[in-house]
């Protein structure tokens, strides 16, 4: 069965670990909006579709070949009860892991910084606790 690209651009947001609101931000539309695009409630044109694919740092081309079946079972190998259910990483993939580490790494420092700057104009506004 195909996967419909609103569930590809949902699958990558997750691996990405995006939120729905972070998209939206970049997307400069609301919460509400972009979740209507992955529910598939609002057409998505091919311009907004480059956008997405931008933000998620990947082409369209990636986006529309995605098969989150077959990107699984390439990264992870799990061994039966031999090894304790440990999972091995396929080398070949390494890279690919890795940078969605780093991708993670990178949106959880820009939360903190905002978490930072809307704490520090609370203290501003209230003043200190």
């Amino acid at each position: 069965m195909a996967t419909s690209i609103k569930s590809k651009i949902k699958s990558i947001r997750e691996l990405k670990n995006y939120t729905q609101e972070y998209m939206a931000d970049q997307l400069g539309v609301t919460q509400a909006g972009y979740s209507k695009i992955e529910k598939g409630k609002t057409i998505l044109s091919y311009i907004k579709l480059v956008e997405i694919a931008r933000i998620l740092e990947v082409s369209v081309e990636d986006i529309i070949s995605f098969d989150s079946e077959r990107y699984f079972s390439s990264i992870n190998t799990v061994k039966g009860n031999s090894n304790n259910g440990s999972i091995l990483i396929n080398p070949d993939n390494s890279v690919a892991l890795k940078e969605l580490y780093e991708d993670k790494i990178k949106l959880l420092e820009k939360l903190l910084s905002k978490t930072e700057e809307e704490l520090n104009r609370y203290k501003r506004k209230f003043g200190q606790i």
